[in-house]
């Protein structure tokens, strides 16, 4: 088990900051604009949600669509995620994302990545600082890390292909791994 509120707080706090007219801006994402990466957020949150709870039911799938008040639902949403999986029974089990099953645990690895990495990302496109717990990174360093030498087929759709870290940090290490380049412009970004 370990906290997912920081990482949780940290993508409110980004998604409070994000104005109206900045909702058609690249992302490091590929083809994804902050709406998209947005819409992302409140379906990867929701599923998570439900996996946390053991609830049946629950699907990943493509960005969501943005409701007029998106940034109170992500806000409840990124609360609700964290409080879910403040539960020990979140952590036992398997249950199941993106089409595989797996330990709960691992998946609440995946739900840390989602928010420290993503979070990165609206930072990025915004221009707002960001921060992430070093417990956090090492998680998401260590599960990122399990893709590096998997080939770029093999990582579409997750990671865009893996480069050259610019930056002596494990933040910038980790993106790196993930196909994101913070020297590169947002609309070059990875997936």
């Amino acid at each position: 088990m370990h906290d997912l509120s920081p990482a949780a707080q940290e993508m409110a706090r980004l998604v409070a900051l994000v104005p109206d007219d900045h909702l058609d801006r690249p992302t490091p994402c590929g083809t994804w604009t902050v709406r998209d990466l947005l819409g992302h957020l409140l379906a990867f949150s929701a599923h998570f949600i439900g996996v946390a709870r053991h609830e049946a039911g629950q699907a990943g799938g493509p960005p969501a669509e943005l409701p007029p008040d998106w940034r109170g639902v992500a806000d409840a949403r990124l609360a609700d995620l964290a409080a879910a999986w403040r539960e020990p029974s979140a952590w036992e089990g398997e249950g199941s994302a993106g089409g595989l099953t797996m330990p709960r645990a691992q998946l609440g690895v995946v739900a840390t990545e989602e928010l420290v990495l993503h979070g990165w990302d609206l930072a990025q496109a915004i221009g707002a600082g960001f921060t992430v717990r070093d417990e956090d990174l090492a998680i998401v360093a260590e599960f990122v890390a399990g893709f590096e030498h998997v080939p770029q087929e093999g990582r579409a759709g997750l990671y865009g292909p893996v480069v050259e870290p610019r930056g002596a940090g494990e933040l910038d290490r980790v993106l790196a791994l993930a196909g994101r380049d913070p020297q590169r412009p947002v609309a070059a970004g990875a997936g």
